[in-house]
């Protein structure tokens, strides 16, 4: 049986972005046969492949953090399972951050930095890294999260990760007000692209988490707008001109199921709400709604977009549901409000506002 658990981590381990549930599959059967042999180092292994199978969708940041926490009580009371306590830290770095608990997050990570210290563990300082520069993001401080995050990049380097190394700084600027048209965007091209050639909640210096009220009133006059189809097609009167992004909306994929699902998931969200596409909108919603307590994008310890909620507002806004749309936004202040994070309470409140200025 232990030679059959071990395939099965292998299978979750290399299935862990597939779209089917194979791979959770293989990582709950090898979970099983690890508990009923009783081996702490092999239910470890089988843990760290369940956790790879845990962003298949949105909204999964408390079942994360309570394989961390299992993760540490099994280190805490058998010997030799070192890597297994850094990785709990570490997931639960992700899933404080996600679920807006920055000092449960900063507890874990000074704890990962302990062990990596005193281990000669060098890898967990750039996750650790990558934290320092989203808490900083988190708190409104986007200038000193700028430089953070150029710090953290750079500590990518040659450590052999070249699938998180490849277009992730971009993004993070991104998500601290800096659009680079001119970058190299990755695996995250096909979402991010449409937002730059027609910045709209990124233009200027003002970053999407914070003082979103021009978004606001765009997601307001794409669901005044008669002109809209359910298709998300623009019928053009003579003269007239089309939404912006209309295109574009229908060439973004739905995400791969990785750490920044969310995040790709919220600018593709952006887009369809200024292309107008109400099929997409409805869909994303819908991908989005079980995040609906989360950061976005916070779960990867690397990078968010705000409160989910508050894209979940936007959404409910542009289909023309107000009173749901209202409701997202207190729940993205509130969220706001925990995290610490007042430009983001700020913007639920602005929000909020204009939503009752149509009342």
């Amino acid at each position: 049986e232990p030679e059959r658990a071990r395939l099965l981590i292998t299978i979750a381990m290399e299935r862990r972005a597939d779209a089917g549930r194979r791979g959770d599959q293989a990582a709950r059967e090898a979970e099983a046969i690890a508990r009923r042999m009783g081996d702490p180092a092999l239910l470890a292994y089988a843990l760290n492949g369940r956790y790879m199978q845990t962003f298949h969708r949105a909204g999964l940041a408390a079942e994360r953090a309570g394989i961390g926490e299992e993760l540490l009580d099994l280190a805490a009371r058998h010997e030799g399972l070192v890597t297994f306590e850094v990785l709990g830290h570490l997931i639960l770095i992700q899933a404080g951050a996600a679920l807006a608990d920055l000092a449960t997050a900063d507890r874990h990570a000074a704890a990962a930095d302990r062990l990596a210290e005193r281990y000669g563990l060098p890898l967990v300082g750039v996750f650790t890294t990558w934290y320092a520069a989203l808490r900083l993001a988190v708190t409104g401080r986007r200038d000193e999260a700028r430089t953070a995050y150029r710090t953290a990049a750079a500590r990518l380097t040659g450590i052999g990760m070249p699938g998180l190394e490849e277009g992730i700084l971009p993004l993070a600027l991104l998500s601290v007000g800096i659009a680079s048209p001119d970058a190299d965007w990755g695996p995250y091209e096909r979402w991010s692209r449409p937002l730059l050639a027609d910045p709209g909640p990124f233009g200027g210096e003002t970053p999407p988490g914070s003082s979103r009220l021009p978004f606001t009133d765009q997601v307001l006059a794409v669901c005044d707008s008669s002109r809209l189809t359910h298709a998300g097609e623009v019928p053009l009167e003579p003269g007239s001109s089309p939404l912006p992004l209309a295109g574009e909306a229908h060439a973004i994929p739905e995400s791969p199921g990785d750490l920044l699902l969310e995040v790709r998931t919220c600018l593709h969200a952006m887009v369809a709400i200024r292309a107008g596409d109400l099929t997409a909108m409805e869909r994303l919603y819908a991908r989005l709604l079980p995040a609906a307590d989360e950061l976005a994008g916070a779960g990867s310890g690397l990078l968010t977009f705000g409160p989910t909620a508050q894209h979940l507002g936007d959404l409910s806004a542009a289909l023309g549901r107000y009173d749901q749309a209202a409701g997202h936004y207190r729940h993205a202040r509130a969220i706001a409000e925990r995290a610490g994070a007042p430009h983001w309470a700020a913007t639920a409140g602005a929000a909020l506002h204009r939503l009752g200025k149509r009342s």
